[in-house]
């Protein structure tokens, strides 16, 4: 066997070494978070941010707020569906749930949203019914 031959098979082992290998993470990585507030306004019809920068791996908790809501309904499916949810607060009561739907309002309030980015990517949110009269936004996971 040549040195180039047994440099290209301890190389080719050591990848797979390293392939093989958990991946490891230290410490709670659901503590404490990034705070972000999303407004709807039912009367401007627009969100207050329209755009979300987030990125992959980072705790976030978001506070989607509605003033004058009457039959309001936030839909991100496929954000949802990309993202790990620890819980959903509504008056201090968590509920532990993955890939909702939507959130709706039939009345002022705020849902109070705890979830972690998974795959990078631009999805789309909307109040249902009201996309093409403004209420749409979109989150860019970097």
């Amino acid at each position: 066997m040549s040195k180039f031959t047994a440099s290209i098979a301890a190389a080719g082992v050591a990848m797979m070494a390293l392939l093989a290998a958990p991946a490891m993470a230290e410490g709670n990585l659901a503590s404490g978070g990034v705070e972000i507030d999303l407004k709807i306004d039912t009367d401007e019809l627009k969100f207050s941010p329209d755009t979300i920068e987030l990125e992959t791996g980072k705790y976030y908790r978001m506070n989607i707020s509605v003033e004058d809501a009457d039959d309001t309904a936030f839909v991100a499916p496929d954000f949802f569906r990309n993202v790990w949810i620890n819980q959903i607060v509504v008056n201090d009561l968590e509920i532990k749930v993955q890939n909702p739907y939507s959130l709706e309002w039939d009345a002022a309030g705020t849902f109070s949203v705890a979830f972690v980015p998974i795959r990078p990517g631009e999805y789309s949110f909307a109040v249902a019914g009201y996309e093409d009269r403004g209420l749409q936004g979109k989150f860019v996971v970097k």
